[in-house]
């Protein structure tokens, strides 16, 4: 049977949830901008006390659970450098069709312009999604398939931007044929380039 602390602790962390779950349903709703302790507190059912116990500030709240937005991707490891890529692509651009945190991320992007605090989280986030495509390029160099002059960040970007364009400038549809051109189109203009 579970003692007091056992009870206490799992209570807190119900509570917890919850707080973060409602955080970012609002986030999800009205992006950073809209979101309210108030409405955090009353929809989630947790007192704004106990919010603020847990979280002193709105932005403490905010930098919790939007550092929880979306995971870095696994890695493929299929022994071919295009295929490993366009695993990423597709993968990125199912999350852009179908997450969540999709319709956060422009408010983080526009925040982070005027708070380091979530410059900083949106820059760590950032960086956790790309990774993954700086892991397959530097593994592709080191088994001789890609030149040893390429710079993964250009890769990434080569392949990215245009997935991030799609989702929130041109709204046009991210369909597999269009990531497999984007991901050919990067790995062909990788490979001319000069050791």
């Amino acid at each position: 049977m579970p003692g007091p602390a056992e009870i206490v602790d799992k209570r807190v962390e119900r509570s917890k949830a919850a707080v973060l779950a409602e955080t970012y349903r609002q986030l999800t709703e009205t992006g950073i901008g809209g979101l309210s302790i108030d409405e955090v507190s009353r929809r989630s059912g947790v007192s704004k006390a106990t919010i603020y116990r847990h979280w002193p500030s709105r932005s403490a709240l905010l930098l919790d659970a939007c550092s929880r937005l979306g995971g870095a991707a696994d890695v493929p490891d299929t022994g071919d450098f295009q295929d490993d890529l366009l695993g990423l692509a597709r993968g990125l651009a199912d999350q852009l069709r179908t997450a969540a945190w999709t319709s956060v991320y422009p408010s983080i992007i526009d925040a982070a312009e005027r708070d380091p605090e979530i410059a900083a989280m949106q820059s760590a986030l950032h960086s956790g999604w790309m990774k993954p495509f700086a892991i397959v390029a530097e593994r592709a160099k080191a088994r001789g398939e890609a030149p040893a002059g390429l710079s993964a960040p250009v890769l990434t970007a080569a392949i990215v931007g245009p997935l991030f364009y799609r989702r929130w400038f041109s709204k046009e549809e991210i369909d597999d044929r269009f990531v497999t051109a984007v991901t050919e189109t990067a790995v062909a203009a990788m490979a001319r380039q000069t050791p």
